[in-house]
């Protein structure tokens, strides 16, 4: 275990932040995959209606897995600020106050999703023809989110603390387990939108259980689980929740800005809901590649600023920005160019494909420019700070954005002028939220 650790405070930050962030890409795309498999299996295998079920469900699942993220961005930041300061008791308690508050977490946005999934639904304008599998789907996959909250926290701890492929190998083994699944439950049970939905709940379980089992076999005093220490540290409880707290909500706030462009979608018919479902597939697959350099970023100004190295603070942000624009830009161009083969990939159906051309070709053309936005919300949260970033988010992009669905959209009612609001969002916020982190990491530095 011990050689698996990186002590991320010495040695080229560019070699470094790289080799950290491609193990996290590996995993981040294997649960994008989770949700791929999905979409592909029910559109190849069960048709369009049951595609477009599953597809309008996805900015709900968002709202509710990004609080989980969230809540395990306060551990990350805490883990990583402690680990490279050595502050060995304040590491523990935050460790296991922090798998309480992840797990409980988990299971209050179980409860919720499964009792109000339906109505939720409804007051999404979801399609008559698609609401009943659309519902089945999301509480059965709620059922999973205690699993969820407690395999990101367990990925936070081991990304803080330099070891990112311990997480990847449980995620690969969890990946597989769920394609099979899917194919077995869908392909020989028939049991479509429910068979994919099972599939993913039962490989988020084995991921979780794996992760977790690894901390509490752990001999490391610093980060590793121990039954008789599991409590809720008050001064550490209210740390994560400071941090986390503010990424949760600003994940669902995110996501229920979204929720009223998935009313925008649900306006046009069912064909553009299906090659919207199709198209967005692009959006996961992406951002989570990016996210990695997010993570990257958090994680190695989280250790140098607790080890007071100043200077690698900064570098550490500028390279990860680039990092993660340059791999936005190249991957949004480069789906464009294969875009109806990708999207075959979940329908065979012409018109469903043409209906998602028309979204992926504007989003392929911006997701670089969310790199200045997100990156710099993570390196504000590496130092600590968590309620302003989600505040701007809040105004800037959410805000922001159920104004354009309610008047640019409403004017013109067509797919560009609902999806260009995305790269208005994100330049507007990026602009206040770079501001933000350049006051701040000047005046903490300062006072290192």
């Amino acid at each position: 275990m011990h050689a698996q650790l990186r002590d991320l405070t010495q040695g080229p930050l560019a070699k470094q932040i790289l080799l950290f962030s491609l193990p996290l890409i590996a995993s981040n795309l294997l649960q994008v995959l989770f949700n791929m498999s999905d979409v592909a299996v029910v559109g190849r295998f069960a048709g369009p209606l049951a595609l477009g079920a599953v597809g309008s469900t996805t900015t709900l699942v968002t709202l509710f897995t990004g609080f989980v993220i969230g809540m395990s961005n306060g551990v990350n930041v805490l883990t990583a600020l402690h680990f490279g300061a050595k502050s060995r008791r304040e590491l523990s308690d935050t460790i296991h106050s922090a798998i309480l508050i992840c797990l409980g977490t988990g299971l209050i946005l179980m409860v919720v999703g499964v009792g109000f999934a339906r109505s939720i639904l409804e007051l999404l304008n979801t399609k008559e023809e698609l609401i009943d599998g659309a519902a089945l789907y999301l509480r059965i996959y709620f059922l999973g989110m205690p699993a969820l909250g407690l395999y990101n926290f367990g990925n936070a701890v081991f990304s803080a603390v330099g070891d990112t492929r311990r997480p990847l190998r449980y995620l690969s083994l969890a990946g597989v387990v769920n394609i099979v699944l899917n194919l077995f439950f869908v392909i020989v049970c028939g049991m479509d939108v429910a068979g994919v939905a099972t599939a993913s709940v039962i490989a988020q379980y084995l991921s979780a259980g794996l992760v977790v089992t690894a901390l509490f076999r752990s001999q490391d005093e610093m980060y590793g689980l121990h039954f008789l220490r599991l409590r809720l540290h008050r001064s550490r409880s209210r740390a994560i929740l400071s941090i986390g707290l503010p990424a949760g909500m600003q994940y669902g706030i995110f996501a229920l800005a979204n929720l009223f462009i998935q009313m925008g979608v649900n306006s046009f018919d069912a064909t553009m809901v299906a090659g919207n479902s199709a198209a967005a597939n692009e959006d996961a697959l992406i951002y989570d590649v990016m996210a990695a350099f997010y993570t990257a970023c958090g994680s190695f100004i989280g250790q140098n600023y607790g080890a007071r190295q100043k200077d690698r603070v900064r570098r550490s942000y500028l390279i990860s920005m680039a990092y993660s624009f340059g791999i936005g830009t190249a991957m949004g161009l480069a789906i464009l160019a294969v875009g109806p083969s990708f999207l075959s990939l979940f329908t065979e159906d012409p018109a469903v494909v043409d209906a998602g051309m028309k979204r992926l070709t504007i989003m392929s053309l911006s997701y670089g420019t969310s790199a200045f936005m997100d990156c710099t919300i993570a390196a504000s949260r590496g130092l600590g700070k968590s309620l302003v970033p989600t505040i701007i988010v809040i105004l800037g992009s959410c805000v922001f954005r159920i104004a354009w669905i309610y008047t640019v959209f409403a004017y013109f009612q067509t797919v560009p002028s609902l999806y260009l609001l995305y790269i208005f969002s994100w330049i507007i916020t990026a602009v206040a939220e770079i501001a933000y982190f350049s006051f701040t990491c000047r005046k903490q530095l300062r006072e290192l």
